[in-house]
């Protein structure tokens, strides 16, 4: 599915080449299961049991080993409503279309004929039956996605509720209705066989029994039906009080036992032998179990329901009671507040509407864990045993601020909830709600709430701010209230954020009424005070740069120093209120997220916006990893916590700002897979011109001394040749062994005897060297002899940069007229280095070459004048450009010994 909008945005899209520059969707956090019943399959290669749970547009397969997560399948255009499996793939419907998918990841077939939504789906060997709100049936070929059958029933006599393939009958299948009756038919011959009449409810569910011909029957009225469909004779009938039977499945490892769900999420169990109820698992679910499937001859029972969680079950006790071997959890409402616990960015605690708080891992799921619900009295609800009595519950955590500094010896959460004045601790470690509900004694009105809270970096103190305009401080360790800020009130208006300092030495309060105050922590004295726009709606302070956020009710956003007290920046261009705010690790970023749908990036240091993008679900909730590799969001009516990676961190991002016509684009949020697989062509992506490197001159200024790009090791030691020389000389010379020919020859005889290698003794072979062969001009010399005539020394000087020291040393001796050179030539190669100090450029080598030149020809340049002459001019060049250097020089350590030892 396309996730850019067509007409104007897209125009954007094509300029921008994606949604958002900045970041780029990676995974959702948090997502187990919907109200869609769980598929469990045994994979006959490996050898073991696979349960495939539905997550909106996708679906998860878990190993049911270890419940670990093996596969994640790929987006479907809209939310699946039923799913089924057989053995090879994985049948999905999404409206009126449903889809195979292989390898639980890609869709291979795609089945199109429905005109409404497809409500069930049942494999049939080489074919599959869909069947839809209307009551059409359609049996499909899966491989070549051809109709094979369609049947048409009518919706006011027979509604399709339900359907099962009778085990061992060939080529028939059972239909229930809402209407109570049921129908086998046998659908190669396309004939009604019998019709059962049914109980007067509506059947919900169908199973087939352990026993041929015996089939379980579910209805609306919460009863269990065990009847055998060869002679039409009901066996034995069980009710609960429940609801509706939502699902069904029977134990096949030797107990007979049926387990039958309901809405309550309640499960029965059911002796089939006794006829009666052995036990009751309670509240197994939040909400109505979806699905329950017994283990093929395992004592383990697998339960998915609506409140977003997928659990494992063990009957291992005498009693027959179920307990709860291996679970994956998610919230099962809509989150309140997602915030990073810890520095090591791994670790995402979310609260939600469902009352509970719980962390989730960036990492792996077997690291997710829950802290429970929030109890106003767990002492007493321990004893009574009252945990899942919504009575004893505390109300959704609204706000929360947690710090890791000290949680290994108390309570590291502090947390405030809706409508409650109270605010409750909570212990990370332990996993569990903490020992103290922080509230002050004097206030006895029932209208005052907690708005506010903020944690001390050190772990020790509470900050509570009330909409009464009070703010208190606590004692995380004691629960001791330590003192008020204000003599009556902190602010005349409700408390709208609270924030502390990294030292402990300012604490900033922001009230309804336009106020930011600050006071010394200490003393609780106010220390300023100074009036806003307009009335702030959230606060957040990022500690190691001491910038605070404001997030305004005219849907602004203000930016100040703490340490100045003064608006440092000011933002506008949301237009719906600002939920969150987030600052980068580095401070340099400022993210907000608005009920307007967008997600805005500002750029700290030039005011500027730099990144905007738009989702289809408003923001809640907005945070930073404080490794910065990852944006954490969530949303409006989403049960999940989406991740953003940060595309900074591994790719070249331009961070120019964006225009004030700038039209953000609709980005999908991420799926629950790491990577979405999404292909461009090379033709549509082009360098933009944003992405062009920048290519620095050989030279910024003629006024600027510049130095060449080549190592230390070409120009450092020439002086010192003759040393390094020597020190690396060996103590004797190699002795190279003779080599052996390849055909060792022989002289000719009887007797075969190896030729012996002649010696050459010849006394009257002269050992003078022939300088024939030196007496050649370099390439360096004649580059210096053209020099000289048309004052171009571009090419010598090239010629230098690229010998080695010793061969810069040769270069150099060769010019003196003992060697092979001349005088001009000893003149032209001053006159190239008077250019490079003219010039400033290749300071350090001309410095270099200079250097070496007067240590080897020093002693003949007084006998020469035009050599004298030249000298004298590069004498003045030097020394002229070294006081200028020296100047700047000693002005820099001037400053550099003032900064250490003055007392700032």
């Amino acid at each position: 599915s396309n996730p850019y909008q067509e007409g104007g945005t897209c125009v954007a899209a094509m300029e921008r080449g994606a949604g958002s520059a900045l970041f780029a969707g990676f995974r959702a956090l948090g997502l187990f299961s919907t109200d869609v019943a769980h598929v469990l399959r045994f994979s006959a290669l490996k050898r073991r049991f696979f349960v495939t749970t539905c997550v909106g547009k996708s679906f998860h397969t878990y190993d049911v080993q270890k419940l670990s997560l093996v596969a994640v399948s790929n987006s479907l255009p809209q939310d699946i409503c039923c799913m089924a499996a057989d053995g090879r793939l994985v049948f999905a419907a999404y409206g009126n279309v449903f889809s195979a998918f292989a390898r639980n990841k890609e869709v291979v077939h795609t089945y199109k004929g429905h005109k409404a939504e497809i409500r069930l789906l049942q494999p049939f060997g080489d074919h599959v039956i869909s069947v839809d709100t209307d009551s059409v049936l359609i049996i499909w070929h899966i491989y070549s996605e051809e109709e094979y059958l369609q049947l048409t029933f009518d919706k006011s006599v027979f509604k399709i509720s339900a359907i099962l393939h009778p085990s061992t009958y060939l080529n028939k299948i059972l239909l229930g209705s809402e209407q109570g009756t049921l129908q086998l038919w046998n659908i190669k011959s396309n004939k009604l066989l019998y019709t059962f009449q049914g109980w007067k409810f509506g059947v919900t569910a169908l199973q087939q029994a352990p026993a041929v011909d015996v089939v379980a029957v579910g209805l609306t009225s919460g009863q269990v039906i065990i009847h055998n469909i060869k002679f039409d004779e009901t066996l034995m009938k069980f009710r609960q009080d429940w609801g509706p039977i939502t699902s069904i499945s029977f134990r096949t490892d030797g107990h007979p036992i049926m387990a039958a769900g309901s809405p309550c999420g309640h499960i029965g169990l059911w002796d089939l032998e006794d006829k009666k109820l052995i036990n009751q698992m309670r509240n197994a679910h939040s909400t109505a179990i979806a699905g329950l499937t017994f283990l093929h001859r395992e004592p383990l029972l697998v339960t998915n329901g609506a409140d977003n969680a997928l659990r494992i079950w063990i009957f291992d006790g005498p009693t027959g009671e179920g307990r709860l071997l291996r679970f994956r959890m998610g919230h099962s409402a809509p989150l309140t507040k997602i915030r990073y616990y810890g520095q090591n960015g791994q670790q995402i605690l979310s609260a939600s509407q469902d009352g509970t708080l719980q962390s989730f891992s960036t990492i792996h799921e077997k690291f997710n864990k829950s802290l429970g619900h929030g109890l106003i009295n767990k002492k007493k609800v321990k004893r009574k045993g009252l945990q899942n009595a919504m009575s004893v519950r505390l109300p959704p955590i609204t706000k929360f601020a947690a710090e890791e500094a000290r949680e290994s010896d108390w309570d590291s959460i502090i947390a405030c909830h809706q409508g409650k004045l109270s605010c409750s601790t909570w212990n990370y470690q332990r996993s569990t709600i903490g020992a103290y509900f922080l509230k002050p004694k004097e206030l006895k009105k029932d209208d005052i709430t907690a708005t506010a809270v903020d944690i001390t970096s050190c772990g020790n103190f509470a900050v509570i701010g009330l909409s009464s305009g009070t703010v208190d401080v606590y004692n995380m360790q004691s629960g001791i209230h330590r003192g008020s800020f204000g003599e009556d009130q902190a602010h005349k208006g409700s408390v709208r954020g609270v924030a502390v300092d990294g030292l402990n030495q300012l604490i900033i309060t922001a009230g309804s009424e336009g106020l930011l105050k600050f006071w010394n922590f200490k003393n609780k004295i106010l220390i300023h005070s100074m009036s806003l726009s307009s009335s702030p709606n959230m606060m957040l302070l990022h500690r190691d740069s001491g910038i605070l956020g404001l997030a305004l009710d005219d849907f602004s956003i203000c930016v100040l120093d703490i340490e100045t007290r003064k608006i440092v920046r000011e933002f506008s261009g949301h237009q719906g209120q600002i939920n969150d705010l987030a600052f980068s690790p580095d401070g340099r970023w400022l993210i907000s997220a608005s009920m307007d749908c967008s997600v805005r990036t500002w750029d700290l240091p030039s005011g500027c916006l730099i990144d905007s993008f738009l989702v289809d679900s408003a923001p809640l909730n907005v945070t930073m990893s404080p490794t910065g590799d990852f944006l954490a969001t969530s949303h409006v009516d989403h049960l999940g916590i989406y991740l953003w990676s940060n595309i900074s961190l591994y790719s070249v991002v331009s961070l120019r700002p964006l225009p004030t016509d700038y039209v953000p684009l609709v980005v999908m949020l991420p799926g629950t897979c790491q990577n979405e697989d999404v292909e461009f062509s090379e033709e549509t992506i082009e360098p933009s011109d944003e992405m062009i490197e920048y290519d620095s001159p050989e030279q910024l200024n003629e006024q600027l001394v510049t130095l060449s790009l080549l190592p230390e090791s070409r120009w450092k030691n020439l002086l010192n040749l003759d040393v390094i020389k020597k020190k690396n000389k060996p103590k004797e010379p190699p002795k190279v062994p003779k080599s052996a020919p390849f055909f060792i020859p022989t002289v000719p005889g009887l007797v075969p005897r190896y030729a012996v290698p002649e010696q050459n003794n010849d006394p009257h072979q002269s050992k003078v060297v022939n300088l024939g062969v030196l007496a050649q001009k370099s390439d360096f010399c004649l580059k210096l002899e053209e020099g000289l005539v048309n004052n171009k020394y571009k090419a010598a000087l090239n010629l230098l940069k690229e010998l080695g020291p010793s061969g810069i040393e040769t270069e150099l001796r060769s010019l003196s007229p003992d060697c092979g050179g001349s005088v001009d030539i000893m003149q032209s190669f001053l006159k190239m280095i008077g250019i490079m100090l003219d010039k400033k450029r290749d300071f350090e080598l001309a410095q270099a070459y200079l250097a070496l030149f007067l240590k080897l020809h020093l002693k003949m340049l007084p006998s020469e004048p035009v050599l004298l002459e030249e000298i004298t001019k590069l004498s003045s060049q030097v020394e002229e450009n070294w006081i200028h250097l020296q100047s700047l020089f000693n002005q820099s350590m001037c400053i550099l010994n003032y900064i250490k030892s003055a007392l700032l």
